[in-house]
């Protein structure tokens, strides 16, 4: 089995290429750093697999698709395609300048985009294969400071939704699914541009990348319409349905204190959005004292076939009892 993940030289990508590995699937990983996707290639051929490391913008549809060219090539037919990688702007919409904007916008979701017309160029004509969007609960709630980032990422659950059903009209057998994570324990956070001058932070609860790692793995395997990882999503998701208007107040200023440390950032903290930064970065971020490492949540969803049918015997247990003992009160 082949999988692609894109942004895999650091953070959630990184975390989840080496989930594919440990399952033994042979795995494809594009970022731009090639030193750091060649320290990553390393750790999944630990596993025992082919790992492809291929450095690449995935702005530019065109160096998307000749990474798809060569995966098949040099791997073989693609089974999973993750789109991962990301691009964000700590900033004030007064702070941002239009080329930040186009820039972040082309990473995260044209991006996106790119990689689900490489992947599905190769699935389309075998019916079979499947796409994984990482989105995010700032796809449902935006926030301050993010405006940028939030943007993509709501675009991407509209382009995702109209191909989905533009699949179901063509009755193809590719799959797509959408996981759509909490706040994470990753690099971003040092090397995001950064015009508030603060560091920034994940908004808690935070939790370490090999959370939604495992999520995406499994969204891939068992796909759905979307998977929402965390409890902090499932509750941000929510109460936007429910009280947007007021939680665009709540965020006038919890959004500000939440993002924020109390720390300044240094005036030459590196900013990766245009150019790649240097540096032996990995899946985690420097919140690991802070970061869970499980989500009862997700577990629930992981295994709800299971939770069900203990919950279903559990009820019919209950439901026997009360029975039998309302039929020894009859006289």
């Amino acid at each position: 089995m082949i999988a692609v993940v894109t942004g895999a030289s650091a953070g959630v990508g990184r975390a989840t290429a080496r989930e594919f590995a440990s399952r033994g699937f042979d795995v494809a990983i594009l970022a731009r750093n090639a030193e750091r996707l060649e320290t990553a290639a390393a750790e999944l051929r630990r596993h025992g697999v082919q790992a492809l490391p291929l450095s690449v913008d995935v702005a530019d549809y065109e160096q998307v698709s000749a990474a798809a060219e060569r995966i098949e090539r040099d791997l073989g037919p693609i089974d999973i395609w993750v789109n991962n990688a990301m691009a964000t702007v700590f900033a004030p919409v007064d702070r941002l300048t239009a080329a930040e904007v186009r820039r972040a916008t082309e990473v995260t979701y044209l991006g996106q985009v790119h990689g689900m017309m490489a992947a599905l160029a190769h699935m389309r004509p075998r019916n079979r294969g499947t796409i994984v969007n990482v989105g995010s609960a700032l796809a449902y709630r935006a926030i301050p400071l993010q405006s940028v980032y939030c943007g993509a990422k709501f675009a991407i659950r509209g382009f995702t939704d109209s191909l989905r059903s533009e699949l179901l009209h063509d009755r193809c057998a590719v799959k797509l699914v959408v996981v759509h994570l909490p706040a994470v324990n990753t690099p971003q956070f040092d090397w995001a541009l950064n015009r508030t001058g603060w560091r920034a932070q994940p908004v808690p609860p935070i939790f370490q990348p090999e959370v939604p790692a495992r999520a995406i793995f499994f969204a891939a395997r068992h796909p759905r319409r979307e998977v929402w990882v965390g409890s902090s999503t499932v509750k941000a998701v929510l109460a936007n349905k429910l009280i947007p208007g007021l939680l665009d107040r709540y965020l006038a200023t919890a959004g500000y204190r939440g993002q924020l440390t109390g720390e300044r950032r240094s005036a030459d903290a590196p900013g990766n959005l245009e150019h790649t930064v240097a540096g032996d970065y990995g899946a985690h971020g420097r919140f690991d004292h802070r970061a869970h490492a499980t989500s009862w949540q997700m577990a629930m969803v992981r295994h709800r076939a299971a939770l069900s049918m203990t919950l279903g015997v559990i009820a019919g247990v209950g439901l026997g009892y009360l029975r039998s003992r309302q039929s020894r009160a009859v006289p």
